[in-house]
């Protein structure tokens, strides 16, 4: 039985776990509250029924029933947190990109490594059956070698939605780059099991200033801007964090690829799959919008060879978090994602972000902080 504590329990993420986790009262019990907002903080200890809440993460961190700790806040908060957490003890969800940049991922996941602790980042596109069923395929060898990759991950806001922290990149690690490219290259490495050796990227911010509604998460900000309110008396302004990224790189087993992220909201899904791989053998693509993944002969041949109707998440803790903590406790391998992953991942999309800055080529061993050791 896991006592769980919750920084960020009010969130756009924090809500939805602290849901799945009530859910799962063999396994887990809520038991320390922590959010900036004292009216959401309120509204949570009446589902939750949870005693302890607080507007300060240390009460969470040093709570002596708290054995398990979420960290569910913006990017650039997670560092603090996630290193008190190893020194005191505490096992560890925390939400992804996992940091500011990637040294601060490296100090997070060299806290972990050794320290005997649970540890977890929720990179949840690994367990969707479409993309288990790619990974199986090309582990297979169907598709040959790997030599071309075409990755779209477009995750369109609302036209009107106001201004959130995503927006802002004090607060945000790389904007689309790290928010949904995360997702993007753990899945990536994960179905190839290589990992990117450079990148070149352009970036910024392409969608039009936003209604500037001061201090709302992001739930709101979306249920706010999914009502098409086009108020002319809230002030606007453009977001500092790139909402639109186009990422060319090569991978360490020869394959080269493209990567476009974004959250505008004029990049609509479905026009094309998500992502293509193309081997010297044949070619794969997964759309999640027809939930269905089609494999393409050397001769043109193409088929739907996995369908999934009607795919529910289910409780993620149950199905994945739980059984990944218990491994690693255990001492037993696993694919689930942990702190390691989450720091490879931050490598690329640190090298991503510097490249839109810098305008050439980031090769990702030259800004690796774990070679400088």
């Amino acid at each position: 039985m896991f006592r769980v504590g919750v920084i960020g329990a009010t969130g756009f993420i924090g809500t939805p776990y602290r849901s799945e986790i009530r859910e799962a009262a063999q396994s887990a019990r809520l038991t320390c509250l922590c959010a900036r907002r004292a009216d959401l903080l309120e509204q949570a200890v009446a589902l939750d029924n949870v005693t302890s809440v607080t507007q300060d993460w240390r009460d969470v961190v040093t709570h002596p029933e708290v054995d398990l700790v979420i960290v569910a806040t913006p990017d650039a908060l997670h560092h603090e947190a996630v290193m008190a957490c190893a020194e005191a003890g505490k096992h560890l969800l925390c939400e992804k990109p996992i940091g500011a940049n990637v040294r601060e991922a490296c100090e997070m996941w060299s806290a972990y490594r050794d320290s005997g602790l649970a540890h977890y980042v929720p990179y949840w596109t690994r367990y969707h059956p479409l993309f288990e069923s790619a990974r199986e395929i090309v582990r297979q060898g169907t598709l040959g070698d790997i030599r071309g990759i075409i990755y779209r991950w477009q995750n369109p806001r609302p036209r009107s939605m106001p201004l959130t922290w995503r927006d802002d990149s004090n607060l945000s690690s790389a904007g689309s780059i790290a928010d949904v490219g995360s997702h993007a290259y753990d899945t990536l490495r994960w179905i190839l099991g290589s990992e990117a050796t450079r990148v070149l990227t352009f970036a910024d911010v392409v969608t039009p200033a936003k209604p500037d509604l001061g201090e709302v998460n992001l739930q709101e900000a979306l249920d706010w801007g999914n009502t098409g309110n086009s108020a002319s008396d809230i002030g606007r302004r453009r977001g500092t964090a790139a909402d639109f990224a186009s990422i060319a790189f090569e991978m360490d087993n020869g394959a080269v690829g493209t990567m476009v992220v974004s959250h505008a909201f004029f990049l609509r899904k479905g026009l094309a799959p998500e992502l293509e791989l193309h081997g010297d053998e044949a070619s794969l693509a997964i759309d999640r919008v027809r939930s269905t993944v089609t494999l393409m002969s050397a001769n043109g041949d193409s088929k739907v060879v996995t369908t999934v109707e009607n795919h529910n998440w289910g409780n993620r803790f149950e199905k994945h978090v739980f059984p990944a903590f218990s491994a690693m406790l255990a001492g037993e391998p696993s694919d689930h994602p942990n702190l390691e992953d989450g720091y490879r991942v931050q490598l690329f999309t640190d090298a991503a972000a510097r490249s839109a800055r810098e305008g050439h080529w980031i090769t990702l061993n030259e800004i690796d902080p774990a070679r400088e050791k």
